[in-house]
C-alpha cells in the first residue's frame, strides 16, 4: 500500500531484514533506557519515543524518533529524525534532523538501532542550552 505523500522505497534486502528481525527481539527483550518502539507493521520504518533523562535540561520530555531504514542497512545507515516538535538543541534543526557524526561519517555496520539512541540520549544529556 502507497500513497503520494510516502516516498517509494525499495525493497529490504534479505540481510537487512534478518538484522532488523534480530534487532527488533533484542529490543523487545533489552530496551534502552529512556526508549520505547512504538510498535507496527513496518519493518522499515521505526517510530521510538525518547523520554529524557533524568538530570539534564531534557529530564521527562518525550519526543518521537523516526528511523527509516535503506535497503542495505547496516552497511548504509539508517536515516533518523525527531518528529515535530523536535527538541530545541544546538545540533538539531528545526526540521527534525540530527547533526551526529554516526548518522553520516563516522557510521560502521557495527552500530545498531539501541547504540544510536543511546548517543542520541547522550547528546540531549550534554547539553547546557535548550
Amino acid at each position: 500500500m502507497t500513497t503520494s505523500c510516502v516516498p517509494s522505497r525499495k525493497a529490504l534486502s534479505k540481510i537487512t531484514t534478518n538484522r532488523l528481525q534480530k534487532e527488533l527481539v533484542e529490543w523487545q527483550m533489552n530496551p534502552p533506557t529512556g526508549f520505547k518502539h512504538k510498535v507496527t507493521d513496518n519493518l522499515q520504518r521505526w517510530i521510538i519515543e525518547v523520554i529524557g533523562a533524568p538530570g539534564n535540561l531534557y529530564a521527562n520530555d518525550t519526543y518521537q524518533l523516526q528511523v527509516d531504514f535503506p535497503e542495505h542497512y547496516p552497511m548504509e545507515s539508517p536515516q533518523v529524525i525527531f518528529l515535530h516538535p523536535a527538541p530545541m538543541h544546538p545540533h538539531i534543526y528545526s526540521n527534525g534532523h540530527i547533526c551526529l557524526d554516526i548518522l553520516y561519517d563516522s557510521w560502521s555496520p557495527a552500530m545498531t538501532v539501541s547504540s544510536i539512541c543511546i548517543n542520541i540520549l547522550s547528546m540531549l544529556s550534554s547539553s547546557t542550552e535548550k
